[in-house]
């Protein structure tokens, strides 16, 4: 609703917008005439975008940079962050704490803990499988890990659970600029065990010698459903902690995302996951 109210096409609000350098220095030639060609308008936002049109330059939208017109428990959204580092989040004292044992405070340097160690690994989205037992993980660094007691495919786990609301009271969708699916609160095998980020460490591989982060998730509650009912699958409620690690040397470029393995399953009621690059034409669903 905010895009109809301003513009699809221009950065408004307090989650920001960049501008190039060579654009800036475009722009100062004329500043002051393009203010005065405009003085009906009202808002900086706005006068920013009626200079920067009429250079011919088009907005390009960040996936990092997030207004969060949301109201409630964004869990879900920022548990399924695109694949794009992560630059703002806006109005982050309209929304519940995102860690459920913290106060807004408390969530946000909790937060920064991971981002200390590494910011372009912050809420990125990384989703294995464990054939033996059914289960599906989708793991967002630095915040939460979801196990499902059934394979999702990618495309399904890449969709933010609908744990949110509108900014508004909206009669009629689409309430988002982005794809969600309903969370699945009777369904066992559609509806996650939910562990959030507890505590970060670092470690050396015993095996490859190489240095790595050590990220422990734990469980936020009691999921409070039955065992999926589909052949093969298997209980994940005696899992207490995810643990997840991954190098401590991010790679520079941005590719297909990161691939990951589980390996250890429910050994003293933890689950162990390592991040690593994906393969040449690996498929990872």
């Amino acid at each position: 609703m905010s895009n109809i109210w301003f513009s699809f096409d221009q950065g408004f609000g307090g989650a920001g917008f960049a501008l190039s350098y060579p654009l800036v220095a475009a722009m100062v030639k004329d500043l002051e005439g393009c203010l005065r060609r405009y003085p009906y308008l009202n808002s900086a936002d706005l006068i920013t975008q009626y200079c920067v049109d009429e250079l011919g330059v088009p907005l390009s939208a960040e996936r990092g940079i997030h207004q969060i017109d949301l109201h409630g428990d964004i869990s879900g959204f920022l548990s399924s962050h695109p694949q794009s580092p992560i630059l703002s989040l806006h109005h982050f004292d309209q929304i519940e704490p995102i860690f459920p044992t913290m106060n807004r405070s408390q969530s946000a340097n909790h937060l920064m803990k991971a981002a200390k160690t590494d910011q372009s690994c912050m809420l990125q989205q990384t989703i294995c499988y464990q054939k033996q037992t059914n289960w599906s993980f989708s793991i967002s660094w630095g915040y939460s890990a979801h196990i499902y007691e059934k394979v999702l495919p990618r495309s399904v786990l890449k969709r933010p659970l609908e744990t949110f609301l509108p900014w508004l009271d909206l009669k009629h969708r689409p309430y988002y600029m982005f794809n969600t699916r309903w969370p699945p609160f009777v369904d066992s095998c559609e509806a996650p065990h939910v562990f959030f980020f507890e505590s970060i460490d670092s470690s050396v591989d015993s095996f490859e010698g190489h240095n790595q982060i050590v990220m422990t998730y734990v469980r936020s509650k009691p999921r409070g459903l039955p065992t999926c009912s589909l052949c093969g699958s298997r209980s994940a409620d005696s899992i207490s902690k995810v643990r997840v690690f991954s190098l401590a040397t991010k790679l520079p470029e941005i590719g297909r995302g990161e691939c990951c393995d589980v390996v250890k399953v429910g050994e003293k009621n933890i689950t162990e996951i390592k991040i690593r690059t994906c393969k040449d034409d690996e498929i990872i669903a």
